[in-house]
């Protein structure tokens, strides 16, 4: 899996906000680790300044200086949909009668390819393969109509999909979530100002504090002296399809979202993995950094059982799962982890992770606690089985990739060599949650999906995505 992007938009009382949309996309910096950018408006024009790579790699002290304004908003890619090169990058920009529009996108459209045939009929014409570009170019057709609120929501309309955006018209900055809120969306205050953020973490960085989510099919429009706020509820859908990938893995533990804390999620996952399947050993291993909140509770849990680090991280080898090639992707295994010899040299092991994708990482690990001398490893895992793609903004792997596709679970545990597998199931996921399932999007897990996507099968009749339209 690839990590989607994040977003961030602030509001401000004086002309700072450079450094504060900086500081905001550093907390967010795991979202997306491709392109960072910052596009800011100082009340007659705009700035802008987006590069690849890390956000602490793409920006330069001359650079934040020269980004004036008290608006902005910044994003940080991992591309789900578009090429790997600087044309995909954000925010996107659009100059054109109606003012200047800024737009940074955390999601993915399923109709974008329809989309831009149709607005390419119309004359516009496409600098990049992205969906982000798809959405700037029909919110700038709708504005040249409409006031940016009845735009928006004529915009929600016609693209249809996943989508949280930081948008700025001018030096008005707003945020909208797609009418099911697949993708998260806070909103914050600031000393001097207001925030919208993909994660509370970017507000706590700021010294802020969180007010809420933005709701599903709302609109937020800050005010120009960063003051205040107005809400727009433009789209109620009778189901929400939060991603429960936000709380298993791709959330910083120290975010919260939908008023859940993530860490205290994955503990409770933990408690929900030891009551479905836990199994009695000497020691509780967790894969670092992503199995460690649910270790804890699976341990907590357990009764008797020790909870210690038994693999040790380098945090200088990138993340496995993002490898072009299955040779490289092993290789790299061995050399980010290695076993913490006393904790699992003669003794049984329950190896806990967040989740398993290709099946590579958790095959290497099983060998490496082997090697090292534990006698049994059985493997726990905090969610279901992925068997499907994602077309919701995670660049996950074909099925054809997806371990768990076309095998059983014993067949997974043969494949990876585990004494023992067994998965979180879907159930204990929303009751852990504390969402009704069908407020869930776990078409990764169930292959039926909230929006309707070509060739797949749509989730419940409930469900049904906004009709695209011209």
């Amino acid at each position: 899996m690839h990590e989607k992007c994040g977003v961030v938009g602030i509001a401000h009382a004086n002309d700072a906000v450079a450094r504060s949309l900086y500081d905001a996309m550093y907390a967010l910096q795991h979202r997306g680790q491709e392109a960072a950018g910052i596009v800011t408006h100082d009340g007659f024009q705009q700035h802008e300044h987006i590069e690849l790579g890390l956000v602490g790699d793409a920006f330069e002290a001359a650079d934040l200086e020269r980004l004036q304004g008290s608006a902005g908003i910044g994003h940080v890619r991992y591309p789900t949909d578009g090429s790997l090169d600087r044309s995909c990058a954000q925010p996107f920009t659009v100059s054109f009668k109606s003012g200047a529009l800024a737009l940074s996108h955390n999601g993915n459209l399923v109709n974008a390819d329809d989309r831009r045939d149709a607005l390419a009929e119309r004359g516009h014409t496409f600098t990049s393969t992205g969906d982000t570009e798809v959405i700037a170019h029909e919110l700038a057709a709708q504005l040249l109509e409409e006031d940016i609120v009845d735009a928006i929501e004529s915009t929600m309309q016609r693209v249809h999909g996943s989508y949280s955006l930081t948008i700025m018209h001018d030096d008005r900055v707003m945020g909208v979530r797609d009418p099911l809120g697949n993708r998260p969306l806070c909103l914050g205050r600031i000393p001097g100002g207001h925030v919208l953020a993909s994660e509370s973490v970017a507000l706590d960085t700021l010294g802020g504090e969180l007010i809420r989510e933005v709701r599903p099919g709302e609109l937020i429009i800050l005010d120009t002296d960063g003051s205040g706020y107005t809400s727009h509820q433009l789209v109620d859908a009778p189901n929400s399809a939060h991603c429960f990938f936000e709380w298993v893995y791709f959330a910083r533990p120290d975010s919260t979202i939908e008023g859940r804390l993530v860490y205290e999620m994955r503990r409770e996952l933990g408690r929900k993995l030891w009551a479905e399947s836990g199994v009695q050993t000497d020691v509780v291993v967790p894969v670092p950094d992503s199995g460690r909140a649910f270790a804890s509770g699976y341990a907590e849990t357990a009764t008797g059982v020790e909870f210690a680090e038994g693999l040790m991280k380098n945090r200088y080898v990138g993340r496995t799962f993002i490898m072009p090639t299955q040779a490289e992707r092993e290789r790299a295994v061995r050399a980010k982890l290695n076993p913490i010899k006393s904790t699992v040299e003669g003794k049984t092991v329950t190896l806990i992770d967040d989740s398993i994708v290709r099946g590579t990482t958790s095959r290497q690990l099983v060998q490496i606690l082997r090697d090292a001398g534990a006698t049994e490893v059985h493997l726990r895992i905090g969610s279901p089985p992925i068997t499907a793609p994602c077309y919701m903004g995670i660049d996950m792997a074909t099925r054809d990739e997806l371990i768990a596709h076309d095998r059983t679970i014993e067949e997974i545990e043969t494949e990876i060599g585990a004494d023992s597998l067994a998965y979180l199931s879907p159930e204990a996921i929303a009751d852990a949650l504390a969402f009704a399932f069908d407020d869930l999007c776990m078409a990764c897990v169930t292959g039926k999906y909230p929006y309707a996507v070509e060739g797949e099968e749509m989730d419940r009749s409930t469900k049904q995505a906004l009709a695209p339209s011209d």
